[in-house]
């Protein structure tokens, strides 16, 4: 079935599912940063009453603009887990233990992609010296360090390689930055380029990837370490690895266009941390 047709009738229908008992319960707090795909309503919406109906009680889903914001909320408890990113996760280690890595084509990882406009005829990135470029979050593994960690390589600094940088604080927004030349060229999350690819062709259609990073650890379910061993943060992590088992699991992972969610380990995002001691000049 097409993606949009479905969700035309999807909220309405998903609603008739939940229990009563379940919308008048304390709410888990599920945290989501810009490496969610889009600001699909109706997919946010659909993901709500599918977590909730396997929670046997309500998940609110807190959306905001950057990481830094969904992961201090996390480790403050302002929400109890969050889909956020490797690059957040690895910076605060100590603090955050996985509940969950989403599996694309059939692994839990993903890239980062450069990207430039039809028209320009780079071909990597050191053609781009001096070109206005878009980064998604200063946060993101996909959207800043592998682009940061690559320029590192060469002894530069996105400040002294490109003419400007600026952050649009969305996959989609890079894309669109870029299409619309705005940006001469931009560092995107992979799996958000090729589902726009599907979803928004007429879009990605006037970009063009140049580099692919190396397979990198997709972007985790998290909750803070301290609070692991707690019924609903263990609850959740087992409706996450369990989602795939209901037909309205599978229904919006489909939309979102996973696989799956698999419980995964920290060694997933051993490159990343590799690419952050190069930032860091480690």
């Amino acid at each position: 079935m097409d993606r949009r047709r479905f969700l035309a009738g999807a909220g309405s229908c998903a609603a008739l599912a939940l229990p009563a008992v379940a919308r008048t319960a304390e709410a888990f707090r599920l945290g989501l940063t810009p490496v969610f795909l889009d600001n699909d309503a109706v997919v946010v919406e659909r993901l709500r009453l599918a977590l909730s109906a396997a929670m046997g009680g309500p998940v609110e889903l807190i959306q905001r603009r950057t990481y830094q914001e969904i992961t201090a909320a996390l480790l403050e408890g302002a929400v109890d887990a969050a889909w956020i990113c490797g690059f957040p996760f690895l910076q605060h280690r100590d603090s955050l233990a996985l509940l969950g890595v989403p599996v694309w084509h059939g692994r839990p990882l993903y890239q980062s992609y450069l990207i430039v406009g039809t028209g320009d005829d780079a071909a990597g990135l050191a053609d781009l010296r001096g070109g206005i470029h878009a980064f998604s979050d200063p946060d993101s593994n996909s959207g800043y360090l592998v682009t940061a960690s690559d320029l590192a390589r060469i002894g530069e600094t996105p400040e002294s390689f490109f003419s400007r940088s600026l952050f649009t604080y969305g996959h989609r927004n890079v894309v669109r930055a870029v299409a619309g030349g705005l940006t001469r060229s931009g560092s995107v999350d992979g799996y958000v380029w090729e589902v726009l690819a599907l979803v928004e062709p007429d879009l990605t259609a006037r970009t063009r990837i140049v580099s692919r990073s190396e397979w990198l650890g997709f972007p985790p379910f998290a909750a803070r370490a301290n609070r692991i061993g707690e019924p609903a943060i263990r609850r959740f992590g087992e409706v996450l690895v369990g989602l795939d088992s209901s037909a309205a699991g599978r229904a919006v992972l489909d939309l979102l266009f996973l696989d799956g969610i698999t419980p995964g380990e920290v060694a997933l995002f051993d490159g990343i941390a590799a690419r952050m001691a190069l930032l860091a000049g480690g």
